[in-house]
This record gives structure tokens, sequence and C-alpha cells, in this order.
């Protein structure tokens, strides 16, 4: 019995030095980030942090997400499931209503010792899920709109809504302010600023404790209304911002492969309907960029933070954009979609260790890939129902040959029929073949981009006899799906 007690001391002495051997992990999501940032070559955006960041880990080129829309696209990275799998395809399922036992990334952590913390927009608002976190979510509690105008707006709004319907409380759609506002406000004055506040006081609780860490900061800016402190927009002339060069649908594409922009149109002062005029739409990617550099000091207050604790060695850092986002591009706004434009995500980690840092990696990485490189990264066993592959190796050789296709989805309803658009991103070329959700051998039209000449897929070439043989591998590589391009375990 003796013995039995020396090796419980013993392995009480041991677990706080493993416990401090395990690194931690500072999980950054922002929702609506595109990578459109001076890390990924856009040098008219003011991003220093983000580029910091990119200069001490390894940026992902073309990452993709599985589904451009909130919900499905965080269901899919944090549960390692595509949304097939997982059937959340908008905005009101929980994804436990149909794989309800299924263990999260942050329940992974968390099952494995780590304390698991989240603040902010981690899973889509209101579908949070308990079981991923050691504590309950902290969101912050700021107004959206600050200047006296805009609130006198949305008042108004409110008082129509409630005249129409009758109703005591609306719709929070139907009183929506405008789509942008840069009061002349502290960072800490919306909501964004004080989320970054918050998570770094816990981060300094963290720092002191035994446990490693999964610390998870979920920023909404860029996301829709386009708010930021005033100082922000001043970082951009608006008369050098570029509207979008191809202000139409592609040409030769079904009529269905885009949305409608139906996200913005809900704000006050956009129209309901038809195009959104030059001077606008200027408007509006100004204040988009602005959101961006506000998002890029949050972070970089974030960074720091990690630093000041000498944290910075000990820690993986991950940072996400939920999927991308339209400034205009095929004459539409938002994402919605399957087109690259929407799908092309902002991807970039950091650990500990990595043979290659600073470099950029063009392999073709997906969203459902990171829960598998974390545990790679973390030294923690991977749960046998994750549906992508650990793109750990590639922090240490980043030319590594890689996946053949990366694959994205996305339902539509037109003319009364439910169809799901299956795309996939292959080295040379963007195949999306639509099909009746009912019945998946009926392709109902079928789309291909080929990007050497056409990275901004303004032409279906789909039926190019020029791009016959493309279109039969493509194909081929869709009617395979998924499984096969997956690399084995390392």
């Amino acid at each position: 019995m003796r013995w039995f007690v020396a090796v419980l001391a013993a392995l009480s002495i041991l677990r706080p030095v493993l416990a401090a051997e395990q690194p931690n992990v500072l999980f950054i999501a922002v929702d609506d980030l595109r990578p459109e940032l001076a890390c990924y070559g856009a040098k008219h955006i003011q991003s220093p942090n983000i580029d910091a960041l990119a200069a001490r880990g390894t940026l992902i080129q073309r990452a993709y997400c599985q589904q451009a829309v909130c919900s499905p696209s965080r269901t899919s990275l944090l549960t390692g499931l595509r949304p097939d799998s997982t059937k959340v395809y908008d905005l009101v399922t929980h994804f436990r209503s149909h794989v309800p036992d299924v263990v999260t990334l942050p329940q992974q952590f968390k099952q494995h010792g780590y304390t698991t913390a989240a603040f902010g927009k981690l899973y889509h608002g209101g579908y949070d899920d308990e079981p991923s976190w050691s504590e309950p979510t902290v969101f912050p509690k700021r107004p959206g709109w600050l200047e006296p105008e805009n609130v006198a707006i949305i008042q108004q709004r409110q008082a129509a809504a409630k005249a129409k319907t009758g109703k005591k409380k609306v719709d929070q759609k139907a009183a929506r302010g405008p789509a942008y506002e840069g009061a002349d406000v502290a960072d800490n004055a919306y909501g964004d600023g004080h989320l970054a506040e918050l998570a770094i006081d816990r981060m300094r609780t963290l720092a002191a404790d035994e446990k490693p860490f999964f610390l998870a900061v979920g920023f909404l800016k860029p996301h829709l209304p386009f708010i930021a402190p005033k100082k922000y927009w001043n970082l951009y002339d608006p008369q050098t911002i570029k509207l979008a060069a191809n202000p139409f649908h592609p040409h030769g594409s079904p009529p269905f492969a885009l949305a409608s922009s139906g996200e913005i149109r809900a704000y006050h002062g956009i129209p309901q309907a038809g195009s959104i005029n030059d001077e606008q739409a200027r408007i509006l990617k100004h204040a988009y960029y602005a959101c961006v550099s506000y998002t890029d000091t949050n972070i970089g207050k974030l960074l720091a933070e990690l630093d000041r604790l000498k944290l910075r060695e000990k820690t993986i850092i991950v940072l996400w954009g939920d999927h991308g986002w339209k400034l205009g591009e095929h004459g539409e706004w938002c994402k919605h979609s399957t087109v690259e434009n929407d799908t092309n995500v902002v991807l970039i980690v950091s650990a500990p260790g990595q043979k290659a840092a600073g470099k950029t990696t063009a392999a073709l990485v997906e969203f459902v890939d990171i829960y598998p490189s974390l545990c790679d990264l973390a030294g923690l066993p991977k749960p046998g129902h994750l549906e992508g592959t650990s793109f750990a190796p590639l922090l240490d050789e980043p030319t590594k040959p890689w996946k053949t296709a990366a694959f994205s989805q996305y339902p539509r309803s037109h003319d009364g029929q439910q169809l799901m658009g299956y795309s996939l991103r292959n080295e040379r070329y963007r195949y999306t073949r639509w099909v009746d959700r009912k019945d998946s051998t009926n392709i109902v039209a079928e789309e291909l981009y080929e990007h050497q000449t056409d990275p901004a897929e303004n032409e279906n070439r789909a039926g190019d006899a020029a791009h016959a043989a493309a279109l039969a591998t493509c194909r081929k590589l869709a009617d395979g799906g998924w499984k096969p391009v997956q690399l084995k375990p390392r």
C-alpha cells in the first residue's frame, strides 16, 4: 500500500510540470473578415498586428470554409464535421440536434486538462454550446450605435414597427440603424474594444493557473453594421478606395449562383432592391476597412498581453475569419454563395517550435482541418469523428505536397426547387455542381472557373470546349467527394 501512495504522490508532483509543458491556445475568431489584409498582399489595408502575427507564424493563403455563412461555418470548424454531417445549413439549427454527443474542439481540450474560456462570438449568436467551455461565455455589453442621430433613427424605426405590428417588442431587423458609424470615441466605447479588455483580464488570471488554457475570443467586426471609432476611419482616404472591378454576375452562371445581398439591405439608408450606387459603395468599403483596422488593433492588444505575460513561446495562436465577404464583387455584397470571395478565408497559425515561421503556404486547407491540427500541435488525441486533415506538417514544411481539393457548399431555393451547390477548389479551377436536394443525381447546373486567367471568377467555362478535360477532372473529383483527397494521418 505504501508504494501505491508513493506513486500517487509522485503523480501529483508531476501533474503541474506536465501541464506547464502543454501549450496554451489563443483562438481568435473574426466575423466576416475576408483575406484583404496587408499580409495577404492588400497593401492598402492597415493591419500591422495581424501582419506581425503572420510574420511569426504561417499564413495559409488558400484556406476555405465549408459553408459561407456564420453558423454552418463555425459549426464545421468547431465540430470538425462538414455541413452534411451536422445538418447545419442555416442560422437556426443547433448542431446537437443532429449530432448530440459530438465532442467539439474546445470540449476535447477541456476533457484533456485545459481550462476553456470563451469571450464574444464563437458559436453563432444564441447557439452557444455549454459542454465546450469550462465557464459561461462572456459577451460585452455595449450599445451598437452611439451617434445621437443614429440612435434617433433606431427609435423612430422601432416606433414605426410597433405601430405597424401592434406588438410591444419588434424584430431587431425592423429597427436597425444605418449600416455604418464612426463616432469619435475610445476603443472600449464599442463592443469589440470592451471585449478585448475582458479577454485580457481573463488571460491574466489564466496565466497564473497551473492548468493550460484554451482562450477563445470572437470579435464581431467587420460584421455589419460597420461601426468603428473615428480614428480608424481616418486611416483611409476615401478618394483612393477602389470599387469592385467586376460589378456583375459571372457570365454564364446560373441565376441562383449568388444571393441578392439581403443582409445589408436590412439597414437604414440601403436600397431595398437594385444596385448600390458608387458613392454609397465607397462609403461602405471605407467603413469595412475601418472595422478591419479596429479589429486589428484589438487583436494586437491580446498579443501584446500575451507577450507581457511571457506566454508567446508557450502558446499556439490561431486567427481565423469565419468566411469571406463580397464588397460589390459580382454586383453583390455579403456572403451566402460558393464563389471564391465568399469561401476563401483568413487563416494564420503560430505555434511554439514551428520550423518555417514567417512563411506562407499555398496548400489547400479547409476549416475542418483546424480541429485535428490543434490536437496534433498540442499533443492531444484526435477523436475518430473528424472529417479533416491535420495541417500541422505545413508549419514546418509549407511547400509539402498536400490535398488536391477543398470543398464548400451552399443551399439555395429557386423556383420552388431546393438546391445544394457543392463546390470544390483545386490547384487551378473552381467547380460547382448544383443538385436537387431530394435527388443528388439530378444535376441542375454546373460552373467552372479557371483561376490562372480569371481569378475573379467572371467567366463560367463549364460549356467551353477548351476546358472540357478540366471539367471532366473536376466532375470526377466531385463524384468521389472529400474523403479520397484527405491525407493519411502523420
